[in-house]
């Protein structure tokens, strides 16, 4: 009498080595192909412009590096655009009133538009940009 258990000799053995070794390769070629894009911030020159001197600008308002606004040469506490709309709105208006935006070079693109913001909501519809000759 036998009481041992004969093997069965079709068992599955699951082999990982070349399971891993076949990830591993994938993933080298992943890492290999794979491009990263580092965020910064967009290098943009300003336009040079070559026009005539328009009519003489009513409203004066220059943007600096830091982004900080000053109205006729009265420097603003403006870090929103509501102090700027107030500032604009306050100044006596009609429907020729025309705004000259002198934003340096460097200032964020976020205040210009910030400016041009105001000026619409304050009803100044007559923006012009003052840019330097070439």
């Amino acid at each position: 009498m036998r009481f041992r258990r004969a093997q069965d000799q079709d068992t599955l053995e699951l082999n990982l080595v070349p399971l891993i070794d076949v990830l591993l390769v994938v993933l080298i070629f992943l890492a290999a192909t794979s491009t990263f894009v580092r965020y910064r911030q967009l290098d943009v020159s300003l336009p040079q412009a070559q026009a005539q001197v328009s009519q003489e600008a009513e409203l004066l308002l220059a943007i600096s590096q830091d982004g900080r606004y000053a109205l006729n040469g009265l420097w603003l506490d403006a870090s929103s655009g509501a102090p700027l709309r107030q500032a604009l709105t306050g100044e006596k208006m009609d429907q020729n009133t025309s705004l000259l935006i002198l934003a340096d070079a460097q200032a964020p693109h976020f205040t210009v538009v910030q400016a041009m913001e105001a000026a619409r909501e304050a009803g100044i519809h007559r923006i012009h940009f003052a840019t330097q000759a070439p």
